[in-house]
């Protein structure tokens, strides 16, 4: 059994950082459905601005806000306005298709850079 990726949310926008909230990443629920993720899930959090990286779990935000939050003590790792990359595995004992999501600066959904089940689309 090997942890592999599976799922990713590709170059969000950190909105906010609240480092008097207990713990976790609160993502636009329309992000976690698209990307494939679950709340209270423990994601690994990149960060392209700042080269952080950290492991959390996902909180569901408000539908259709582009909310990516930072909250706890992860708030002083990543702080709004950087830019992240978001990434779901799974213990498998195979290799399996992930799904990737690119979004806009508003974190709204561009497109599937590979969609589940499938392979990756051409940039």
């Amino acid at each position: 059994m090997r942890f592999v990726f599976r799922s990713k949310i590709h170059q969000a926008i950190v909105t906010g950082a609240d480092v008097a909230y207990v713990g976790s990443i609160t993502i636009d629920e329309e992000l976690i459905e698209l990307a494939g993720l679950w709340p209270g899930e423990k994601v690994l959090v990149v960060s392209n601005t700042s080269g952080s990286r950290l492991e959390t779990y996902v909180i569901r935000g408000e539908r259709g806000s582009g909310v990516i939050e930072m909250n706890g003590a992860a708030a002083h790792l990543i702080r709004a306005g950087e830019e992240v990359i978001i990434m779901g595995f799974e213990l498998a004992d195979q290799p399996l298709e992930p799904t990737a999501i690119l979004v806009d600066e508003r974190n709204r959904f561009v497109r599937y850079l590979q969609k589940p089940g499938g392979v990756p689309e051409a940039e």
